[in-house]
């Protein structure tokens, strides 16, 4: 007769947590806000598309991408988002140079906390190399207005990490605050788990839920270590430890992180609350906005730009302008004020000036190059 099986000292965490008498009812949702697509370049393995129609697929009713240092895939994710009728989180994710090894998740809650964020990005690009950013803390506090924060802590919870957390807490305040708490089935995860949520209560910051999402299905995890060996210039064979221990760093079913999260259920809630605080803004809000140009003193530029084509109009037709020309010239002008397109026609017009005055030769082209407009102008 074979022996008893000898029952294991502790069970798996998922087959644990589904026999625990504590689990939470699984209601309410979860959403994650913690996911990098790849244009978080050699980090990510999913497209944003693939993310939000897994989190569809799933259930979710809304979904986050914060790659990093960068919003370039947003626009995927929101083409998908209406399409499935998810609402997409817009966020990025920075890396402060005084804070080693701390990542900052952020999130606009309206169109100008937008504007800020972008300036901020553009602001930490120009001051690096291609493919790098440099912002500090004391950018980002600048730049915080209307911003949510989620703060994914360093490996080593240090007193100076928790020096910065007081530091953003103050910024944001706990209103706008959040620390992330991720369950990746590593053997630390319970201490982890421990030391971060005695942060929290130090530093008086909520914790979420967060699952630290690289693709959005288990099966793209041998594409993100290939993706993780070129980033470090190594072989699979030689990568080690720069590799995840496991696959589980995917888009996971709402019951499955609120039974991972069951002692920390608040962290769950925090998810849908963030979602909730975000919907004032996505990118239907958004217009192209041409820049604005120099026009005289007490003028506009649609009427900058008519005293400049009567003008032009006069020393092309010297004998007088043709009663046709002028009824097109009306016409055009009327146009150019409807479209809101009189900026553009100067900026043309300022760069044929510039051309004519170094004796560089210049020639209109496009759809409005044979207008009478760009004729008076000069342009063509």
């Amino acid at each position: 007769m074979p022996e008893d099986p000898i029952a294991k000292p502790r069970l798996h965490p998922l087959h644990a947590a589904l026999h625990a008498p504590d689990t939470l009812p699984l209601t309410g949702g979860y959403v994650e806000l913690d996911v990098r697509s790849n244009f978080s370049f050699l980090t990510g393995a999913s497209y944003p598309d693939e993310l939000v129609e897994a989190a569809a697929t799933l259930g979710h009713s809304a979904i986050a991408i914060a790659d990093t240092h960068s919003l370039a895939g947003i626009v995927r994710a929101h083409v998908a988002a209406k399409r499935r009728g998810v609402q997409l989180i817009v966020g990025t994710r920075v890396y402060p140079t005084d804070a080693p090894g701390m990542a900052l998740l952020l999130y606009p809650t309206d169109r100008p906390a937008y504007a800020r964020l972008c300036r901020l990005l553009t602001l930490g690009k120009r001051r690096a190399l291609k493919g790098h950013c440099t912002l500090t803390l004391a950018d980002i506090r600048e730049a915080n207005e209307g911003l949510l924060a989620l703060v994914v802590p360093p490996p080593n919870l240090d007193p100076a990490c928790a020096a910065t957390l007081s530091h953003l807490r103050d910024w944001f305040d706990e209103d706008r605050l959040s620390l992330s708490l991720a369950r990746t089935y590593q053997q630390t995860d319970e201490q982890r788990a421990r030391d971060i949520v005695a942060l929290a209560r130090h530093t008086r910051v909520p914790v979420v839920a967060t699952n630290a999402v690289h693709y959005h299905v288990p099966e793209r995890r041998p594409l993100q270590d290939i993706l993780t060996c070129i980033r470090h210039r190594c072989t699979i064979e030689a990568a080690g430890w720069r590799l995840f221990a496991n696959a589980e760093r995917y888009l996971k079913p709402a019951e499955e992180m609120q039974r991972l999260f069951r002692h920390q259920p608040g962290a769950i809630t925090r998810t849908l609350e963030i979602a909730a605080r975000t919907q004032g803004f996505n990118l239907d809000q958004l217009r192209y906005e041409y820049p604005d140009e120099i026009v005289p003193t007490g003028t506009t530029p649609i009427g900058h730009l008519t005293s400049l084509t009567w003008a032009g109009a006069a020393r092309r037709y010297p004998q007088g302008v043709p009663a046709s020309v002028a009824a097109q010239i009306r016409h055009e002008l009327t146009l150019i004020e409807d479209l809101r397109y009189a900026p553009y026609f100067l900026t043309v017009h300022e760069i044929v000036e510039f051309a004519v005055s170094k004796g560089i030769l210049c020639q209109g082209r496009g759809a409005a190059a044979n207008s009478a407009v760009c004729y008076c102008l000069g342009v063509t």
